[in-house]
């Protein structure tokens, strides 16, 4: 069965860091391309970060550029989304996927990250 677990959001402050993990079961990370997405309440869901089976890293949202990193441990079947600097525009619910758009057709079940002071 496949399946996305993310985990790691929680509540930060702003300026902080969190790092998210994606771990898969029933397929193996390296053979997909993998994106991280979020949905802040009451807009649609964003494209944040990518990562393709080559390792090359795309930026989906230019208001992450420099702060959020992605790489992924084939060895632990597992996906990272690193992200430093935090400011409260990156509240949302963060979800990986099977695919680096949002036609992917396997889904975590997402992690809240919420920036507050």
């Amino acid at each position: 069965q496949v399946q996305l677990v993310e985990s790691g959001g929680g509540l930060v402050q702003p300026g902080g860091s969190l790092r998210l993990s994606c771990v898969a079961s029933g397929f193996f990370l390296r053979q997909v391309d993998i994106g991280w997405f979020r949905q802040a309440p009451g807009k649609e869901r964003e494209g944040v970060i990518c990562i393709s089976t080559s390792g090359a890293t795309t930026n989906l949202a230019d208001s992450v550029k420099g702060r959020f990193a992605v790489s992924r441990d084939n060895d632990q079947n597992t996906v990272y989304l690193q992200m430093n600097n935090l400011n409260v525009a990156d509240t949302a619910v963060y979800y990986c996927a099977t695919d680096c758009t949002r036609h992917a057709y396997y889904w975590g079940q997402g992690t809240q990250v919420t920036v507050a002071s």
